[in-house]
């Protein structure tokens, strides 16, 4: 019986700066979600999701507001491609464009 063989796609990962294992499909639709999907790799995503998790906690975050979700995919940019983004966890004032509480 022939058994179908995955092959395992990696990305030169912008934010890891090494070769990863690949995403399987993009993230969410448009354009910063290709960018992603063809950037960014899974190790790498992952790390995102955890940052998103706290900096949804922390500022108190209704995602169903747009400035809720333009500030996320913002600090996504910033973290996954600039090496930056907030840090929830530090004591200083909300960052730049954060959805007040």
């Amino acid at each position: 019986m022939a058994r179908e063989v995955k092959t395992l796609t990696v990305v030169n990962c912008s934010m890891l700066r090494e070769e990863l294992p690949a995403l399987e499909r993009p993230p969410f639709p448009g354009d910063l979600g290709q960018r992603v999907f063809d950037n960014v790799s899974k190790y790498a995503y992952r790390l995102w999701s955890e940052r998103a998790t706290l900096l949804i906690n922390h500022y108190g975050l209704n995602m169903a507001d747009p400035r809720a979700q333009e500030f996320l995919f913002q600090q996504m940019e910033e973290f996954l491609f600039e090496g930056g983004g907030t840090n929830p966890t530090s004591s200083g004032p909300p960052a730049k464009g954060a959805p007040s509480k």
